[in-house]
């Protein structure tokens, strides 16, 4: 028995086990059930560890369950791996849909495993405590909210993170190891190699399916990379499809079929990635190309973003459809996702060149600008003609002639205005504090009022209880089979019924204004 297994038994853990499953609706027992019929609506929502075997594995692994005494139920991949057991080969948790954000209702959590997956704890300099402090709490609450909803520590929740995103890469692609252990933030080779023979007791390149040896080889800039990102159905692509289209800004972005692509420009290299749905296997399809391999968890957590890959649909429209107003909504469009930003600045700018405009000439505006100061794509970076430009930064912005946008002079103005914030602070666009202090923190920008700080935080930051409530589709979406439309503060009243989820009862009355009206 392993010394983490020892210290795991010496602790009670089946009894510590058992009273974090009330925070998931399930019990022992109950979870013993959905791992006997391979349940898959309970993916992403529970982990067993197997103690005959030091193995953890999803509730559909396609293995022989193992006896009752024998497993161990966890509400992470995190909490398996804390308590000392590896990751299953056959089942691959990491794979699994990452619903880990949306257990209970801590939008603290949320919160901090969006700043973690961006890399809040890798790195020198990391620290709980940072991490903490940008969230607006202390560090012992931090620790305390992921004991109570994830079963493990943030550290843990970090080191597990890049353990499967490595683990996803070794399986799926064939870059070289060296390329591997730097994309999932290992400090060095040696210290990636050592976490993988601990872990599996065998070296990283030993966990490699000769299937994939059928691949082209070579770097991230190269050939490019295609991983696979899971979700928990149901999922409405179309919808989303549609929402990014109808704002697809001219050369950034291209949709043909049911494909997404566009380009991408960080720490000063650019590339591109396309999306295609995978319904069957309920995930996206990726394909990365960039020039730096270190960037491909960024990158990632971008696409888990825009596309909303996180959210428990299903919970969330439980708890809305108990509205009367919300419940046909719901039952009509039961996968519909809030679609988020790519970028905190994009986001932004879009929404300011978007107000008192319709989405088409708002989307005019995006282009024009990008024309005027976007980055340029090199030929050979160019995956499709059409991907050419990468949406300006914010220096970019703030330095541009904008006499040529054909924009009112006060929206020009708040868009150098939007720059220059987020030059004099790097974390304008990330988690910090509550809604209301993130609300209130972008509405001390020039020409952001209130309806562009809820969108913002909404789609950018990716508050889950932002709500616009004088957004005039909102106001009409709330109007149909009513017999007035009602005024901003009479929806804004109703509304905190729906925390919070109010960014999703807002995606469904939007979606109800867009087909009463079109």
């Amino acid at each position: 028995m392993s010394e983490n297994r020892e210290r795991w038994a010496r602790r009670g853990g089946i009894i510590r086990a058992m009273e974090q499953l009330p925070l998931i609706g399930l019990d022992a027992r109950a979870c013993y059930r959905a791992l006997k019929s391979r349940d898959a609506r309970f993916d992403g929502r529970l982990f067993v560890g197997i103690t005959s075997t030091g193995i953890y594995c999803r509730p559909i692994c396609p293995a022989r369950s193992a006896k009752f005494e024998n497993c161990r139920f966890y509400p992470s991949a995190a909490a398996a791996q804390e308590a000392g057991f590896r990751p299953c080969l056959r089942c691959r948790p990491e794979t699994a849909p990452d619903l880990g954000s949306w257990r209970g209702t801590s939008n603290t959590v949320s919160r901090g495993l969006a700043l973690i997956a961006e890399g809040a704890l890798d790195g020198e300099g990391a620290s709980v405590d940072a991490l903490a402090e940008r969230l607006g709490i202390g560090e012992r609450q931090l620790r305390r909210l992921f004991q109570q909803h994830l079963g493990a520590s943030p550290i843990t929740v970090a080191q597990t993170r890049r353990v499967l995103f490595a683990k996803q890469l070794i399986h799926d692609t064939r870059l070289p190891m060296a390329e591997i252990a730097l994309a999932a933030g290992f400090g060095s080779i040696r210290r990636f190699n050592e976490t993988f023979h601990q872990l599996f007791r065998r070296p990283p390149s030993a966990l490699r399916h000769k299937a994939v040896y059928a691949l082209p080889e070579g770097s991230v800039g190269e050939i490019g990379v295609t991983v696979r990102l899971s979700y928990r159905p149901p999922y409405d692509w179309n919808a989303m499809l549609a929402f990014l289209k109808g704002r697809a800004i001219d050369g950034v972005e291209w949709i043909e079929g049911d494909i997404y692509s566009r380009t991408v420009l960080q720490d000063g290299l650019t590339g591109t990635v396309e999306i295609s749905h995978l319904p069957e296997e309920a995930s996206l399809n990726a394909t990365i190309r960039f020039p730096s391999v270190r960037a491909l968890p960024a990158i990632v957590g971008r696409i888990r973003r825009v596309f909303d890959l996180g959210a428990d649909v299903a919970a969330i429209g439980a708890h809305l459809a108990q509205d009367p107003l919300l419940a046909p909504l719901i039952a009509e469009r039961p996968g519909l996702r809030a679609p988020g930003g790519w970028d905190g600045l994009e986001l932004a700018v879009r929404a300011v060149l978007g107000q008192q405009v319709t989405v088409e000439a708002g989307r005019k505006l995006g282009s024009r600008l990008t024309q005027i100061c976007g980055t340029a794509l090199p030929a050979a970076q160019r995956s499709r003609p059409s991907l050419r430009l990468a949406f300006p930064t914010a220096e970019q912005v703030a330095a541009a002639d904008l006499s040529a946008l054909g924009a009112p002079k006060a929206r020009k103005e708040a868009l150098v205005a939007l720059a220059q914030a987020a030059l004099q602070d790097s974390a304008l666009f990330q988690p910090q504090g509550t809604v209301e202090e993130t609300v209130a923190r972008l509405r001390a920008i020039r020409g952001i009022g209130d309806w562009t700080a809820h969108y913002i935080a909404l789609r950018a930051v990716r508050e889950t209880d932002a709500f616009p409530a004088s957004d005039i589709g909102l106001l009409r979406g709330a109007a149909i089979g009513a017999s007035a439309r009602p005024s901003p503060a009479v929806l804004q009243d109703r509304a905190e019924t729906w925390r919070p989820w109010r960014a999703y009862a807002a995606q469904h009355l939007w979606a109800a204004d867009a087909a009463a009206h079109g």
